[in-house]
């Protein structure tokens, strides 16, 4: 089956807009349409500037921009830049040599948290078997003894999996929205098949990784109903997981149409339940009802209780006098928000070590058991993102005595 743009078929050459200056790239047709960046200057990086419920520290890392499962309600579709390549063209963007370039990173600092393999793009989406981008990350991560988590809706190697178990607090997420196949197929067209899903989570668990399952979001009217959520939950369960993390779709602004008529050719009802619905603006999202989604939270907890699961959510808000305001305390049975507590690691000679005494909820932290004060943000009502620079910084005043009281 052949990719096509919103255009026709796929361009032999794409530009990308950053302000003033545009940047012409050739498109590489297979394995999927792709463009090649070299030499970037991406960085790790902590959690985006703005609302924080995240409780733990993660460097995120990104290899490839725009993913061809091509999930029907993508938000990373209203984002800029590269991520306007795929949506316009079908084209994934491609960092070549990112791996040894986080390398050179991680070899600069004194300390770490765990790495997150992807947060916006899927990992393992086709192109990276011609890549390996993210296999040779997690390396790079394992090889140096610091953690490193994943999160697809694609099929896991036995590779990664060997990798994976390498470094003891690193773990795997699997986002599965539904258990009919059929309406997987519809809602992420590229993706592992549910059976595969499932059986990235028994595979992990088997090999003794800790393994989170994603309802990751609820869709509302075509994969919020009792006995779909309750079936998940159970298979997710059985297949070894301990932990749910969910959220309730929202939909950006910039992109609400093509998402609502997305959804309508699954469900007529859609187009005229989702304006009574979707009521609630925050940040350029229109989030569902808070009623609706507090009973959606509600049943979803429920249900991993009775499952013996941990549960969480993600990024959900409720508006109070106008400020978003997290929603995660009223609801979260675990210490962190993706059920496995980690700590900040430290270098020790070549490689790093855990921090003693450390759960690794900053953002619930007093104390700084780490040696970072910056991390205790328990102490404060800011909520921060930190930047490749800021670990720098902590890197040179964790030297000396404070790293030799840590371990």
């Amino acid at each position: 089956m052949g990719y096509r743009c919103a255009h026709g078929r796929i361009p032999s050459q794409v530009k990308v807009e950053f302000g003033a200056r545009t940047l012409t790239f050739d498109v590489i047709k297979e394995p999927v349409p792709h463009i090649v960046v070299e030499g970037s200057r991406k960085e790790l990086h902590g959690w985006w500037p703005g609302k924080r419920e995240c409780t733990a520290e993660r460097m995120l890392v990104n290899p490839y921009n725009g993913c061809t499962h091509n999930c029907l309600f993508c938000y990373a579709h209203a984002f800029w830049g590269y991520f306007q390549v795929f949506r316009r063209h079908h084209v994934v963007t491609v960092f070549k040599g990112f791996a040894r370039n986080v390398a050179r990173q991680l070899d600069g600092l004194n300390i770490a948290s765990t790495g997150y393999l992807s947060p916006v793009t899927d990992p393992f989406q086709p192109i990276n078997e011609k890549y390996r981008l993210s296999e040779k990350i997690i390396k790079v991560f394992t090889d140096r003894n610091i953690p490193i988590e994943f999160i697809t809706k694609g099929a896991v190697s036995d590779e990664v999996i060997d990798l994976i178990r390498r470094q003891s607090h690193s773990f795997g997420q699997v986002s599965i929205l539904t258990i009919d196949e059929v309406l997987r197929r519809r809602l992420v067209p590229r993706g592992a098949t549910t059976d595969q899903l499932f059986d990235n989570l028994k595979r992990l668990a088997e090999s003794g990784v800790y393994a989170v399952c994603r309802m990751d979001p609820i869709i509302p009217l075509i994969t919020d109903d009792e006995e779909n959520l309750s079936q998940l939950v159970s298979r997710a369960a059985s297949a070894g997981a301990k932990h749910i993390v969910t959220s309730c779709m929202d939909i950006p602004w910039k992109i609400k149409k093509e998402i609502v008529e997305g959804l309508s050719a699954i469900n007529p009802e859609v187009r005229r339940e989702y304006p009574r619905l979707y009521t609630e603006e925050i940040d350029g999202y229109l989030n569902a009802d808070i009623n609706y989604r507090r009973e959606l939270f509600s049943k979803v907890g429920e249900l991993c209780s009775e499952y013996g699961l941990t549960f969480a959510l993600c990024m959900e808000y409720r508006l109070v006098d106008g400020r978003p305001i997290g929603l995660n305390k009223d609801f979260m049975t675990s210490v962190n928000c993706e059920g496995i507590d980690i700590p900040i690691y430290i270098r020790k000679g070549e490689k790093f070590e855990p921090a003693t005494n450390c759960s690794g909820a900053c953002l619930t932290c007093v104390e700084a058991r780490c040696g970072i004060d910056d991390l205790a943000m328990g102490r404060e009502e800011s909520r921060k993102d930190w930047r490749l620079e800021d670990y720098k910084r902590w890197s040179r005043g964790i030297l000396g005595q404070v790293q030799e009281k840590l371990f």
